[in-house]
């Protein structure tokens, strides 16, 4: 089921988002995200009526989706900034693809003209998500970030949804 997140969703989700904090490079976040830091992030991405969506599968949480902005300057209301997490346990099962497609859909509703995914490199499961959806590879910085003493790459997927 895939409905809007409330502020009670913020401890199963910080679960989510943690573990990618703490043993992936897919974020680069270095410190854990509390409770009450996702309760505000939701708050305020649903006052901006930003879609905060999750997958729930049997009363569980499977993974979630935002839209946020992209840059802070008017001109860019246009685009926004997707950030999709599962759940490691429920990765591979074609979930990722559902929540995208609901994100999209919803960003379609709101006007929004583009989307930008930001990818940290490796991760070919995103990629693959995101080639699968359309969106196109927009741009690469080189070594933009360092996390566990490796330097990352950084990929931008745009996908123009409202021409």
């Amino acid at each position: 089921m895939l409905r809007k997140a409330v502020i009670s969703d913020a401890g199963c989700i910080v679960n989510i988002y943690n573990y990618y904090v703490e043993n992936t490079t897919i974020t680069f976040h270095e410190d854990k995200v509390s409770i009450n830091e996702m309760e505000q992030k939701i708050e305020n991405i649903l006052n901006k009526n930003y879609p905060f969506i999750v997958l729930e599968e049997d009363g569980y949480i499977a993974g979630y989706a935002l839209l946020n902005d992209w840059r802070p300057h008017h001109a860019y209301k246009i685009t926004l900034e997707t950030s999709i997490y599962l759940d490691p346990c429920f990765v591979g099962r074609g979930l990722g693809i559902a929540l995208y497609k609901e994100l999209i859909n919803n960003a379609k509703d709101l006007g929004i003209h583009s989307l930008i995914g930001v990818l940290s490199i490796p991760n070919e499961a995103s990629r693959k998500i995101h080639t699968k959806l359309g969106f196109q590879l927009a741009g690469i910085i080189r070594e933009a970030g360092l996390k566990f003493g490796q330097l990352i790459d950084v990929e931008f997927w745009q996908l123009i949804i409202n021409c």
